[in-house]
């Protein structure tokens, strides 16, 4: 066995002496057996002796084992599970406090049995999380675990954790669970169980935590065509930053302003998405999912796009006169909305046509009272006394619509004069017979001459 005598006498705090075992390739379970013996003449330590378990020549970590404090020769035991491929080194170390005094360490054995008072850790796994989640490892041991045991999982440059369960199936075995929680790529790394008994310590070979990044398309979709009530869309998320692979596609559509959203899954690059509103501002973006809990990303840069405007549903309904004059008509009809017009940009023409001078007029108007909850118009400079049929169009970019016709009458209006040049009389004895001409407007029966 290997021998260590340490004199701290005359060294100042913080001087190191070391003591290395050669490389260790174990095919099976062993045990790593050393006395110590720490003492001082004035009660205060003379220093730290702290054990490392350094792998496969990698750095040296966190000490497994330590103590400051014995009056007596010591025993402890060192159950390592890390086998052959792999390989190890343990390292004594001695850190002075400044204080006179020995630290030794003698008989150091390599027993081809397990340790009597310290567990063994059976392989640890690796495991792989995405980002966010809780990494949970699996330590198995043979042996027992008591109360005053101390357990944990040492990180190598990376945080250690917390026990977070033990499960005892017998005096012979035992399962600890340890997690890192919400683990990042910072935490991602080699960790390995330690067991610390009043016998000594029991460490596992070193698994890795893998930590990926959930996947998120760097480009947004891109449009195909575009229609009134669909958008179609190539996915376009080849590239990606994150982590692979990927497992499921998801489409996320929502309008532009308002609440409403909707999730889609997708099994080809190119989607339809249909049941759309007209003339709506939709963004849309490509949600990716790698596979394990949390592995879906955020959603990717979004396309902003606008439906067309569809065809309206319909002309607009009601069409009632409110007044009749002479010279000119009011007419109403029942308001409408987006739902009848199916487009924000639209426009509402009053189209009308009468007889004059014996040919027909035909006129049209833009009305612009659509929003109001009693929307009318009036039509001007009409005849008095004329047939005039009246009819709303409704027009969108995509199409146009109309009501039902409606024929009114304008009322009756004061006849113009009698022609002067008309005016002929005969005379006779008794007397004068008169005869003219209608007058050149009559707006209406005329009733009653008046000499």
């Amino acid at each position: 066995g290997s021998f260590m005598l340490v004199n701290t006498s005359g060294r100042f705090a913080g001087q190191k002496a070391h003591l290395l075992l050669p490389h260790l390739k174990e095919n099976d379970t062993h045990c790593i057996d050393f006395h110590y013996y720490i003492s001082s003449k004035s009660g205060s330590s003379p220093g730290t002796l702290n054990v490392y378990v350094k792998v496969n020549d990698g750095p040296i970590g966190n000490p497994v084992w330590n103590t400051s404090t014995t009056g007596t020769w010591n025993r402890a035991e060192l159950a390592i599970s890390t086998f052959w491929p792999n390989f190890y080194q343990v390292v004594f170390e001695v850190v002075t406090s400044g204080h006179p005094g020995y630290v030794a360490i003698d008989e150091v054995k390599v027993l081809g049995h397990p340790c009597t008072k310290t567990p063994h850790f059976l392989r640890v796994q690796s495991v792989e999380v995405n980002a966010g989640q809780f990494a949970t490892f699996q330590c198995t041991a043979n042996g027992r675990t008591n109360a005053g045991d101390r357990l944990w999982l040492q990180g190598i440059y990376v945080r250690d954790a917390p026990l977070k369960d033990i499960k005892v199936f017998n005096s012979r075995r035992f399962v600890a669970l340890f997690s890192v929680v919400n683990a990042t790529k910072r935490d991602a790394g080699n960790y390995r169980c330690m067991i610390r008994t009043e016998g000594g310590v029991g460490v596992s070979n070193y698994a890795e935590l893998i930590v990926k990044e959930p996947p998120v398309p760097i480009a947004p979709p891109q449009l195909s065509s575009v229609g009134a009530t669909y958008l179609w869309i190539q996915l376009n998320a080849n590239s990606i930053n994150g982590d692979g692979p990927i497992i499921q596609r998801e489409v996320e559509y929502r309008t532009s302003s308002g609440s409403w959203y909707d999730i889609q899954p997708v099994d080809s690059t190119s989607y339809k998405i249909g049941h759309l509103d007209p003339d709506t501002e939709y963004e849309i973006s490509v949600l990716l999912t790698r596979p394990g809990e949390g592995g879906t990303g955020s959603p990717g840069p979004a396309l902003k796009t606008r439906t067309k405007c569809a065809d309206p549903m319909r002309g607009p309904r009601k069409l009632e006169v409110v007044e009749i004059k002479s010279r000119q008509i009011t007419i109403c009809w029942e308001p409408f909305g987006y739902n009848v017009t199916r487009c924000h940009r639209y426009n509402l023409t009053v189209h009308y046509r009468y007889q004059a001078g014996g040919q027909e007029q035909v006129r049209e108007e833009v009305s612009w009272d659509t929003e109001s909850s009693h929307p009318q118009h009036t039509i001007t400079n009409l005849s008095p006394y004329t047939n005039v049929s009246v009819k709303l169009v409704l027009m969108n970019p995509e199409g146009r619509k109309e009501s039902q016709e409606l024929v009114v009458q304008t009322d009756e209006d004061v006849p113009s004069a009698v022609p002067l040049e008309s005016i002929q009389g005969s005379t006779f004895e008794e007397k004068i017979f008169l005869q003219w001409r209608e007058p050149a407007q009559t707006y209406g029966v005329i009733t009653l001459y008046e000499v």
